[in-house]
């Protein structure tokens, strides 16, 4: 078996293990919970003002750093606050942000779901398999995050570099917000092949910034 294919497999079993074997059997399963759920708006014609000082930057920072410890702590409901007042926060599991059927959750959502972890939310299709990724909103966060990938991360500021096959949208999907970057290069045993990518992205709302993006990056086929 070569590298990539074990790679291949090891990370498949990551994002699903244990969780999917009590899925229903029909590909497009969702909640009820989440079909029913009104979600916020994330339109993106909105007033937010990109970073344009270094103060302002190495404050943006510092919030980013404080979502990413909690995550790597798996302590989600501390960045609750966090999430934009009025449009929710989107969650994207490839680097291309898909507008019409990424999750979305509000601020109440989300604090509800981390509290029913039973409740599972199709959150799209695995690469290399066309697979349904359907866990609840905690193994999501815990396991395809998995913040804690980003403990010594290189961090950068609205700068992103050329990482992938995947095409990186952010700038087209949220045009005046401020994203902080996320960069883990990968291990030695998959010869840097588990490399993976984070961006918290973040919008201007009455003077403050609030995390309206959370997008993964990684290896794709």
């Amino acid at each position: 078996m070569t590298i990539l294919s074990t790679f291949t497999a090891h990370s498949f079993k990551l994002a699903t293990g244990g969780v999917l074997v009590f899925v229903l059997a029909a590909t497009g399963c969702q909640s009820s919970a989440e079909s029913s759920a009104s979600v916020p708006n994330q339109s993106t014609g909105n007033s937010s003002v990109p970073v344009v000082s270094d103060i302002s930057q190495q404050t943006l920072k510092q919030q980013a750093l404080r979502i990413q410890r909690a995550l790597a702590n798996n302590d989600f409901a501390r960045i609750t606050d966090d999430i934009h007042p009025t449009r929710g926060v989107r969650f994207s599991m490839y680097a291309y942000v898909h507008l019409d059927k990424d999750k979305v959750f509000s601020r109440e959502q989300f604090a509800q779901y981390l509290q029913q972890p039973k409740i599972r939310f199709t959150w799209g299709d695995l690469d290399g398999t066309g697979e349904l990724l359907v866990v609840p909103l905690t193994t999501y966060l815990d396991t395809w995050i998995d913040g804690k990938k980003y403990n010594d991360a290189r961090i950068t500021v609205n700068t992103f570099e050329s990482r992938g096959n995947m095409i990186n949208n952010v700038n087209e999907a949220y045009p005046k917000a401020d994203v902080v970057d996320f960069y883990y290069k990968g291990s030695d045993e998959y010869d840097g092949i588990d490399w993976r990518g984070m961006r918290l992205v973040f919008e201007d709302y009455q003077g403050k910034r609030y995390l309206v993006g959370i997008i993964n990056d990684r290896w794709t086929v």
